[in-house]
């Protein structure tokens, strides 16, 4: 499948650096050339976790969604810490091979340097909470830490360039380093000096509706409207409003063609608690989109569309983008905790009485009791295992979901999520 070609791409890219180290330094011992080529893996290894972080969307297509490539980005990023660690255990022993120099030294010294910073720069990105605790790692920390990243990989390309290498080594190791190297610090760059003025779009607040925990945000374009298909992501900051770290939100509305966006966007955090008070209607905003590929199949005749709290974003825009050309048997099932979460439930009631194809039902554990497979089964008029399940919501309820389903024999034909996460 297309979503597996990205992967499978970088992790030949990292076992060829691997390999083509062990290779080149096989004349000169068994552990030597396994050091080598450790270090060599881990070059190669950062430098995509760097690239990846540009977010390019020629690329996304083959991870399956910019969700599936932040993951593995983030994997990259611990193989890189994993690899940097054996190489430094396995530190070659080349000192009665090659002429020794200033240059060298200094690049062994900074090797030690960037393995330290890189232990403690992943173990922020790996960790979310602090372990065996409930305290999570401040979001701002964690972005402003991450973007050391990229100085550190700098300081780990000059290690590999300007270590000491025997006469006569065959050139196709430093060439294929150094080419990555460049290309990592090259994005590093370019996400630090050219994407937070190149990518972002202006938008205008229209109007900013609190319902409880969810703040319904409409925003039309102030220049070039953003072109999006339902079910899409963009991230949106507020530099005006003291907010200019962007975040990720799914649109929650279909497109229209005066390019007004709709969002739905839970308060989880500082930034999305500040939001309903720090903006106003003639606030300016910056979009950045859009990113994603939950996107609605129409080719899939029977679907269940599955939410949990605030991941009825998508839904909403799948619902409203539904034409009469749409003749899919769609079952929309809300798992909310009260119905007052419900801040869009007149909105669907009135798209699902103008569309006989599809079916809302709201689930409020508080008056009704969790959903479970037996109860999301008996609301939906065909059979599950001959429908298509799409899910966006917490990762407890589609595992508890999935389960039941499997044990019963009514797993869906296929399911489909994002789970979209930058940390």
């Amino acid at each position: 499948m297309m979503r597996w070609t990205g992967p499978l791409l970088a992790t030949l890219a990292v076992l060829y650096a691997g390999l083509l180290g062990a290779q080149t330094y096989a004349p000169y011992g068994t552990e030597t050339a396994l050091g080598i080529a450790l270090g060599s893996a881990s070059i190669a290894a950062m430098s995509l976790t760097l690239v990846l972080s540009t977010r390019p969307a020629w690329i996304e297509p083959l991870f399956g969604g910019l969700d599936r490539m932040y993951g593995v980005h983030k994997w990259l990023g611990i193989a890189a810490l994993a690899l940097m660690i054996g190489h430094n255990t396995l530190e070659p022993e080349l000192g009665n091979v090659v002429r020794e120099t200033r240059l060298g030294d200094i690049a062994a010294d900074v090797g030690e340097f960037a393995l330290n910073g890189f232990i403690g720069l992943i173990l922020l990105s790996w960790f979310k909470r602090v372990p065996f605790t409930r305290l999570e790692l401040p979001w701002p920390l964690w972005r402003f830490t991450h973007r050391f990243t990229g100085l550190l990989f700098a300081v780990a390309a000059f290690h590999q360039f300007a270590i000491d290498q025997p006469e006569g080594l065959d050139g196709t190791l430093a060439l294929y380093l150094n080419a990555l190297s460049l290309a990592g610090i090259a994005a590093w760059l370019f996400t630090q000096l050219v994407v937070p003025f190149l990518r972002p779009r202006n938008f205008v607040v229209a109007h900013v509706e609190p319902h409880g925990t969810v703040t319904e945000l409409t925003v039309r374009p102030a220049g070039r409207p953003l072109r999006w298909r339902p079910g899409q992501f963009a991230f949106v900051s507020a530099p005006d409003a003291g907010m200019g770290e962007a975040h990720p939100f799914t649109i929650a509305s279909a497109p229209r063609a005066d390019g007004t966006l709709r969002f739905g966007i839970k308060a989880l955090g500082g930034w999305t608690w500040r939001l309903p008070t720090r903006l106003a209607p003639g606030q300016h905003l910056r979009v950045e989109g859009p990113y994603g590929r939950f996107v609605f199949r129409k080719r899939v005749r029977r679907q269940v569309w599955l939410a949990g709290g605030i991941g009825i974003t998508p839904f909403l825009a799948w619902a409203e983008a539904l034409t009469e050309a749409d003749q899919q048997e769609i079952t929309l099932v809300w798992a909310v905790t009260t119905r007052a979460e419900a801040f869009a439930a007149e909105r669907l009631t009135a798209i699902a009485a103008r569309h006989p194809g599809l079916t809302v039902h709201i689930v409020a554990s508080a008056e009704d009791g969790r959903l479970t497979a037996a109860r999301l089964a008996q609301l939906t008029p065909f059979p599950l295992r001959d429908a298509e399940l799409f899910y966006c919501g917490p990762a407890g309820l589609r595992d508890a979901i999935v389960s039941d389903l499997q044990a019963t024999g009514q797993r869906p034909r296929r399911i489909h999520q994002e789970a979209f996460e930058l940390r």
